[in-house]
């Protein structure tokens, strides 16, 4: 039914004295909601790994986004968007992995002109390359650096909201504490399999398997082509092979977001001598948190180990 103009005439008084009644009874739990969300510290993560971190320690103090998110992505081959660089553009601490593994995020950061707190990971572990070898990036999957990491993300959200620093810094250390059960397993495992050989299509979990003991027995011009995405050479695939057709290896541990025609004749390889593949993942499979995740990896490579 159209509104008759006295009805106009009566609305902004409505609306007043609506307004008075609110301001005298306080504001509703999602007045509270939204300006809890619009204060919110922006962050970016380069992967949803390190957006997890953030969470957990930020709470609903922070507002993530994380850049590759989906498992299915290669983070390696990543072309980052639009989007992303509108949210670098608003973030007030960024956490990248660092190492050469995102170097878009500091592309995009320094086109921008943007000066956000930026947490390099790799900075935080203090790893650096081998004599005659190369850094291994993936320290995510290197425990004591990640809880290295979760006083870094503190800090720097302590930095950006000042208020709230007792509060990310319980949850830090909370955070922290839930790690020590995931570094117990991998004592465990050193415990019962220590020295065993394991063979890896990539060096994404080695900072866990050499945490557990286990020796990586993958000829490195395998895995290092499998990670850079060139060809295996047809000696050094004959060579990798015959770790698990001469069954010189306990398992496989097998990167599948990047899975390819050589890395699938190893899985091949492995399961035709009965030898067990634990797969793993770069970044968080859907549905899972950081430490749900690394539970079930180390469980898993327990569990190969064991048969």
């Amino acid at each position: 039914m159209p509104i008759s103009s006295s009805s106009r005439s009566l609305a902004p008084l409505i609306a007043g004295g609506c307004l008075i009644l609110l301001t005298g009874c306080g504001s509703s739990s999602a007045d509270d909601g939204d300006t809890e969300a619009a204060s919110a510290i922006p962050v970016v993560a380069s992967t949803n790994v390190y957006g997890d971190l953030a969470e957990r320690i930020g709470g609903a103090k922070v507002a993530v986004t994380s850049v590759i998110s989906d498992p299915d992505q290669d983070p390696h081959s990543y072309e980052a968007s639009t989007q992303n660089r509108l949210a670098l553009s608003k973030a007030k601490v960024v956490i990248e992995n660092g190492g050469g593994y995102d170097d878009f995020i500091d592309r995009m950061l320094k086109s921008d002109g943007s000066t956000p707190e930026v947490i390099n990971a790799v900075k935080v572990s203090g790893k650096t390359a081998p004599s005659g070898g190369e850094l291994n990036e993936h320290v995510w999957y290197d425990f004591p650096t990640v809880a290295r990491l979760a006083d870094r993300i503190a800090a720097a959200l302590t930095k950006a909201d000042p208020a709230d620093a007792a509060t990310f810094t319980k949850n830090a250390k909370e955070f922290e504490r839930q790690l020590g059960p995931l570094e117990q397993k991998e004592a465990r495992i050193k415990a019962e399999h220590g020295g065993e050989a394991v063979a890896i299509t990539e060096p994404v979990p080695l900072y866990m398997i050499e945490a557990s003991g286990l020796r990586n027995a993958t000829p490195a011009a395998f895995s290092e082509a499998i990670e850079e995405g060139d060809d295996v050479s047809p000696r050094t695939l004959q060579d990798t092979l015959a770790l698990f057709t001469g069954k010189k290896v306990k398992a496989l541990v097998y990167n599948e977001q990047t899975s390819g025609p050589q890395t699938e004749k190893a899985e091949q390889a492995a399961k035709a001598a009965g030898i067990p593949v634990v797969p793993v993942t770069e970044t968080l499979p859907k549905g899972k948190d950081y430490l749900g995740w690394m539970t079930e990896n180390i469980d898993a490579l327990a569990s190969a180990l064991a048969k």
